[in-house]
């Protein structure tokens, strides 16, 4: 029976390239002798992508899956999702495969929230990341996604929020980055800043998370094994979605071949790290009747669960969240505010006025730095589109119909670029908006109080019982290191000719190819 599957499986995949060029090559006659099929509804207009038979909306997937150098696959659904009336649009794959997208605040908090277990992680999701996440608390619903937040919503408390700033963030700022900041505004040396800022994450997340040190930002920026092969994963498993039917990449993994074997190289790397981090702290555990910091991984290997493999789940997924979302959230931030003169102003006059305050209070009280953040993952979400999956009909709050099995994604990047939810002024980084001025401090003009929106209209943290369980942790960060690098450089973009930063997603959003800057010391 395994033969038969595994036969038909590489024969499908064998075939399905062909037919798939065959139909590029004859488009014109396909498309005249069958007329587009877009759905007729008061809903949409003419920039939802036209249906085919067979085919459906393969031509327009193709097109823009890699557009021009300033325009991406996410400006190309924002498009359509902002053209459509309520936010929400059917993509119909190949086969028959369909997709429902979403920006509509009402829908995001009906499947988060009001909805919650009609809409679990899909299934798609899940089997695309298992090579990677396995069972880790992004890749799980029910009792395994349960007991991983319960256990480490321990390490969110304000003891160790305060603990987290003033001794592991704190400490990486001034005796890591600051120093190799300072060397490159000396030297006037390009640096790679999405590098930096992601090796200053990795350290920080390795201490907090599982009490090591990996020590990845030393002044030689040594090459750390770990990450790279963190790297390929995450690319390689993350381009399985835009494969053209899963069985493609499904034969590469039985074959061993091409991007599939590069990608089993790299997550044998990254699980080697992760099972070699869980015996040292085991036998930290045995040797010591009682630790000094009950780190999270100290935590759930003291839960009871052994199973060498499930805590390896749990250790790669907080890597991912603590490494890769804080680190693409300042990039953006760094390169919008480089743009925007009179924020930088603000923030640098903010800091200023905080910088005699005890660290955890000054970063706590950074309103107008909160706001810039806030802002900056409004146009640049780190996490630029998520999904879940109907395992019940059911209707959107829109009116969309839902049939069961039905993969649905919310859309934050999107949603942050929508002039319904944002105004005429949306494309413009503007922190104001976040804010509004103190009535009882009318003789400080510059005092400021900060205004959120909920989250199902800015889903940046996720919503609902699935919220971002560091949220708070995350602000306090990358307040701390935007006060620490402000206070004494100035980030300048250095990009060739003229050219800007290109978004790329990979589970998470980065900069393609990195973040050239250069650091010039204040007066």
């Amino acid at each position: 029976m395994l033969d038969l599957e595994l036969s038909t499986t590489l024969l499908f995949s064998f075939l399905l390239p062909f037919l798939f060029l065959f139909i590029i090559k004859w488009s014109s006659i396909f498309t005249t002798l069958f007329p587009s099929k877009s759905p007729q509804n008061s809903t949409t207009t003419n920039k939802t992508p036209t249906s085919y038979p067979i085919v459906r909306s393969l031509f327009s997937i193709y097109t823009n899956r890699n557009r021009n150098r300033n325009r991406n696959r996410f400006d190309w659904m924002s498009e359509i999702l902002s053209s459509s009336l309520t936010s929400t649009f059917v993509l119909h794959r190949p086969l028959g495969r369909t997709r429902i997208f979403t920006a509509n605040p009402s829908n995001v908090e009906h499947i988060l929230k009001s909805h919650f277990h009609t809409y679990p992680k899909s299934d798609f999701f899940r089997m695309t990341q298992a090579d990677l996440l396995g069972d880790g608390i992004f890749n799980t619903n029910g009792e395994s996604w349960k007991f991983q937040r319960q256990v480490a919503s321990h390490e969110f408390n304000t003891k160790s929020l305060r603990k987290f700033v003033e001794q592991v963030v704190d400490t990486e700022l001034n005796d890591r980055l600051v120093p190799i900041l300072s060397a490159a505004a000396n030297s006037n040396t390009v640096l790679d800043l999405q590098d930096i800022l992601q090796r200053f994450a990795f350290d920080n997340v390795c201490a907090i998370a599982f009490g090591y040190d990996p020590a990845s930002l030393v002044p030689s920026l040594p090459q750390v094994e770990f990450m790279k092969s963190f790297e390929d994963a995450v690319r390689i498993s993350s381009q399985r979605f835009q494969s053209i039917h899963p069985l493609l990449w499904k034969a590469k993994r039985r074959l061993d071949v091409g991007s599939e074997k590069n990608l089993r190289i790299a997550v044998e790397g990254v699980r080697e790290f992760a099972k070699e981090l869980i015996k040292q702290k085991k036998q930290l555990l045995n040797e010591k009747s009682e630790l000094d910091s009950f780190d999270l991984l100290s935590r759930f290997l003291s839960s009871g669960h052994s199973d060498e493999n499930f805590v390896t789940d749990i250790v790669i997924s907080f890597i991912l969240a603590g490494r890769d979302t804080t680190s693409a959230a300042l990039i953006w931030f760094f390169w919008l505010v480089s743009k925007n003169p009179n924020a930088e102003g603000e923030i640098l006059r903010e800091i200023y006025e905080k910088s005699e305050s005890p660290i955890f209070e000054e970063v706590k009280d950074m309103v107008y730095t909160h706001a810039s953040l806030s802002e900056s993952m409004r146009l640049y979400p780190p996490v630029p589109v998520d999904g879940r999956q109907a395992i019940a009909d059911n209707v959107l709050p829109d009116g969309t119909f839902v049939k069961k099995g039905t993969p649905v994604a919310y859309h934050p990047y999107a949603m942050g670029r929508s002039e319904k939810i944002w105004g005429k002024d949306w494309a413009e980084f503007k922190p104001e908006r976040w804010l509004e001025r103190d009535d009882a401090a009318v003789a400080d003009q510059r005092k400021w109080n900060f205004v959120g929106r909920d989250p199902y209209t800015y889903p940046v943290f996720h919503a609902g019982p699935r919220v971002c369980l560091g949220r708070e942790m995350a602000f306090l960060q990358m307040k701390r290191v935007v006060a620490g690098v402000f206070r004494q450089f100035r980030v300048v973009p250095a990009f060739e000719d003229g050219k800007e930063p290109v978004f790329v997603s990979y589970l998470t959003s980065k900069m393609e190819g990195g973040f050239p800057v250069r650091i010039e010391e204040r007066a």
